[in-house]
């Protein structure tokens, strides 16, 4: 029986245990948490970081598995492709996931292969960042060069504002490393985002998505996406184009990738990530919907060798958003409010929490209660809903005093 190392067993990455399960692989799986719930559907658990490079290298010998696979995880995918490489199993270079997954390194790549690129530093002190922040322009973005799920990303309009958004990203970086970077104002009303899927060094798939926000909660942390993608012909052409440059020159070979990007009024077009991995907030199940492409059956069966076909259908007229739950206080989880007959526009709910549970202010990803997949007949009738989904769907929060 073949063998597959799968890093993070939260509750989005079950789905990537699951298929394995049903392939007939056996699934060993690494994570940190002693009660992460992944380890209640793999085979074989391990209690290691994912982080932890030299461990889980351990791990993948002494398990002797066939394939690494770091599910909708930035903070594992450098560790999944360092293994892979030192074993000689399916892999992208180590060296080019380590550039996609650290923020700093990234923009090093842009600059220095010709990719439209804003000014941007990192910085490991407060005190060396005081000294040249006024050689920015503000506004300018901080962020932990490290985190994902948007966690610790500042906008700062003024010099006076900047040790505070400092000390915010530095709380949400492992390695304690600050990236400060001008700001860049899109021309186009949603992120582009979604995922993509390389196979033998080209782009087969492309599940382009609009990342929506929440301007009220933080502006920077997607509250859900949509398909299809609203963007014109032109600028279709110019994402496809200038991906498929990046990823020729990373010498990427294969695998999912989760796209954010967006493009200035000059049509000058700009990576904000790409991270080495599938999204996460579930993208790839609204794809599955969407498109009929299975992402994860496609991630786990590259990283074990085989090859996945992808039909490419053009699917039109099909209108599904996600909506990530979540709420712009503390408090107790009470229940989920659907209104306006919303409810009959439901295919899918996940819910994190139970009545009673703590929740957060959710200021990046790993604050959400949930997900929830809606179906909607019309363009106009889906983005009425992405516009404003609070009129749609209520999350209760019991306050404690």
């Amino acid at each position: 029986m073949k063998k597959i190392l799968l890093l993070g067993g939260s509750t989005q990455q079950i789905p990537a245990i699951e298929y394995a399960n049903k392939q007939g692989y056996y699934t060993v799986l690494c994570d940190y948490l002693p009660d992460n719930p992944g380890q209640n559907y793999a085979k074989k658990s391990y209690c290691v970081s994912t982080t932890d490079k030299g461990a889980i290298l351990e791990v993948a010998k002494n398990e002797k598995v066939d394939g690494v696979v770091a599910y909708a995880s930035d903070p594992a995918a450098p560790t999944a492709a360092y293994v892979a490489e030192k074993l000689g199993l399916p892999t992208n270079p180590y060296k080019s996931v380590e550039i996609l997954a650290f923020k700093d390194k990234f923009r090093e790549f842009l600059r220095e292969n010709n990719f439209n690129c804003p000014k941007a530093k990192g910085f490991s002190s407060i005190e060396s960042a005081k000294e040249e922040i006024n050689q920015f322009t503000f506004p300018v973005m901080v962020k932990p060069i490290d985190s994902s799920g948007s966690k610790g990303v500042s906008k700062v309009e003024k010099v006076e504002d900047f040790e505070e958004a400092y000390k915010i990203a530095l709380d949400n970086s492992r390695g304690k490393n600050i990236i400060v970077e001008e700001f860049i104002e899109q021309d186009h009303p949603y992120m582009i985002a979604g995922d993509c899927f390389v196979v033998d060094g080209k782009v087969e798939f492309w599940g382009l998505l609009n990342s929506h926000r929440n301007n009220k909660v933080n502006p920077y942390v997607p509250v859900g996406t949509s398909y299809p993608i609203y963007i014109s012909k032109n600028r279709l052409a110019l994402v496809k184009k200038e991906t498929q440059r990046l990823f020729d020159s990373l010498d990427v070979e294969f695998g999912a990738f989760n796209i954010e990007i967006m493009i200035d009024k000059n049509d000058k077009l700009y990576f904000v990530e790409m991270g080495p991995r599938n999204g996460g907030n579930m993208i790839p199940d609204l794809l599955y919907m969407a498109t009929g492409e299975d992402m994860i059956a496609a991630t786990i069966e590259s990283a074990m060798g085989n090859k996945y076909g992808f039909n490419n259908t053009n699917i039109q007229n099909k209108y599904i958003s996600t909506y990530v739950l979540h709420t712009d206080k503390d408090g107790l989880f009470q229940t989920v409010q659907y209104k306006n007959g919303i409810e009959d526009k439901i295919l899918k709910e996940v819910i994190y929490k139970k009545k009673g549970d703590s929740v957060q202010y959710f200021d990046g990803a790993n604050k959400a209660i949930g997900i929830v997949f809606f179906k909607f007949d019309t363009q106009e009738e889906q983005m009425n809903f992405t516009k404003d989904p609070e009129n749609w769907v209520e999350v209760i929060i019991k306050q404690v005093i």
